[in-house]
């Protein structure tokens, strides 16, 4: 596995993590100007504090969904008291798993996450869910031109952040744990399985946003030089291209 912080001196708000049953990714976000008055934890613990529950009961033979719901309800328990857990701009969190376990690697993503399963004598099985970047680009080009930080920027993030964990909206972990209904899950028997990969979406823009390879390719990169050369090659072009830079993880098992 390897992670990079987006922004140097800046907390790393992913969480990753492996137990011998399998891998968890957790991509926090949601922290923006006012945060800290909503919730005095930030991202960064909801996130490790998420990821550090789903590895606790990883090994568990339940439902990956019933796993996913019943840290998220423990998390958000943790803080409930202290903070306004249902606050539009609280921490919340993309959600990638895979367990390899009674002969499956069964994986679970919610969010932006991505998991690929690489697979003998087939294409890679991608798992994504991109109702989060469609809602996400259609906000792009109204907040160009706006200074960071403003009452319109502020404005416009909120109704953002108000599509998400609604009908037609985007789907993600918080302090609902009904939202695993939506998660999108799945399962490979082990035997076809060669390599299996989880990317927070820093890192997995080497793919679906630069295109420098594809998901095959992807994989035989993490095959040869190893995740560290996935983050690499992405903060090469946003450094090029003057692209802002996010936090960027990746986990791989073979």
């Amino acid at each position: 596995m390897a992670t990079d912080a987006g922004h140097p001196g800046r907390t790393n708000e992913d969480f990753a993590g492996a137990v011998a049953s399998g891998l968890v990714l957790v991509d926090g976000a949601g922290g923006i100007a006012g945060a800290e008055k909503v919730c005095h934890h930030g991202v960064a613990w909801y996130a490790t504090r998420l990821g550090g529950a789903l590895l606790g009961v990883l090994s568990d033979d339940r439902p990956l969904p019933e796993l996913l719901a019943e840290s998220i309800e423990r998390v958000t328990d943790e803080h409930r008291g202290t903070c306004d857990v249902a606050h539009p701009i609280s921490p919340y969190a993309a959600v990638a798993m895979l367990r390899i376990s009674g002969g499956l690697v069964e994986h679970l993503v919610l969010g932006d996450a991505v998991a690929v399963v690489g697979r003998v004598g087939a294409d890679p099985f991608v798992v994504r869910d991109r109702r989060e970047a469609v809602i996400a680009r259609s906000f792009e080009a109204r907040l160009t031109g706006i200074p960071e930080g403003s009452a319109e920027y502020r404005r416009l993030l909120l109704e953002l952040r108000a599509r998400r964990n609604s009908p037609g909206g985007f789907w993600v972990a918080k302090d609902d744990p009904r939202v695993v209904d939506e998660a999108i899950t799945g399962s490979c028997p082990a035997g076809e399985v060669t390599v299996a990969a989880l990317l927070s979406n820093g890192a997995s823009r080497v793919v679906d946003t630069f295109g420098l390879t594809g998901w095959a390719g992807l994989l035989r990169l993490l095959g040869t030089d190893g995740p560290g050369e996935i983050i690499r090659c992405v903060r090469e072009v946003e450094a090029r291209d003057g692209v802002a830079a996010d936090d960027a993880t990746v986990l791989c098992c073979r």
